[in-house]
């Protein structure tokens, strides 16, 4: 069931590859950003190894790196976000960065912004080794915080066994009406997204539920304290 976005004092979004934002949570951001909550998207790399050139290609393996910048900042833009920080990791190395380094990084940007909420990947549920040090680093950062100055974690989870593991996800924010802001945010990675973007605005524009359903609705899971996964780590 669908909750009602509650106003946060200021959310931070920590994702390694540009476009990571955009398929579940670009609709929910954007709605925190028209309430006024400063939002930071702390993106990890320039996802320069993404595998898609643009359809037909548009960059080569030399200038991919500065096209998805480019791409990153108009995502943003499309979002609203004003404080877009770009980290400087390479892709496909985050999982290689040495964790008390990617926890203190994590640390440093939470004593900084004070965020009441964090959104980011679940860890053991997300995937993509890069993805997976992001979520790790995210929550042993929250982890070492006492209890009550925790911020509040939304968890983003797609790995074929997280329902068996996690359950149905804790939070569902209905984003309908944000659909216009999240297809430009997808449209702004067009190197990797190109290949959608027609058959879903066509989808969307017919009414089909499934689209619908998937790209109207963000799920996140909070983080399950009680479960330890450091051992996982």
């Amino acid at each position: 069931m669908a909750v009602k976005i509650e106003k946060e004092r200021s959310v931070l979004v920590v994702f390694p590859h540009p476009d990571d934002e955009a398929f579940g949570t670009s609709g929910t951001l954007s709605k925190y950003v028209d309430m006024g909550v400063p939002v930071t998207y702390a993106c990890l790399t320039l996802g320069e190894m993404g595998r898609n050139l643009g359809i037909p290609p548009f960059a080569t393996r030399e200038t991919l790196p500065e096209v998805r910048k480019k791409e990153l900042q108009a995502a943003a833009d499309a979002i609203g976000i004003k404080d877009l920080r770009m980290m400087g990791f390479r892709d496909k190395t985050v999982e290689f960065e040495d964790d008390e380094k990617m926890v203190q990084l994590i640390s440093g940007l939470i004593d900084e912004l004070d965020p009441s909420l964090i959104i980011t990947f679940y860890p053991g549920y997300s995937v993509h080794p890069d993805h997976e040090a992001t979520a790790r680093a995210v929550v042993r950062a929250v982890r070492r915080l006492p209890e009550e100055k925790r911020p509040k974690l939304y968890l983003v989870a797609f790995a074929n066994d997280t329902e068996e593991g996690l359950g149905m996800p804790d939070i569902e924010h209905e984003v309908a009406d944000m659909l216009d802001r999240k297809i430009k945010t997808l449209k702004a990675h067009a190197s990797q997204t190109g290949y959608m973007i027609h058959d879903l605005e066509k989808a969307i524009a017919a009414g089909e539920a499934e689209a619908i359903e998937r790209f109207a609705k963000e799920r996140f899971y909070r983080y399950r304290w009680h479960d330890d996964f450091e051992e996982s780590f």
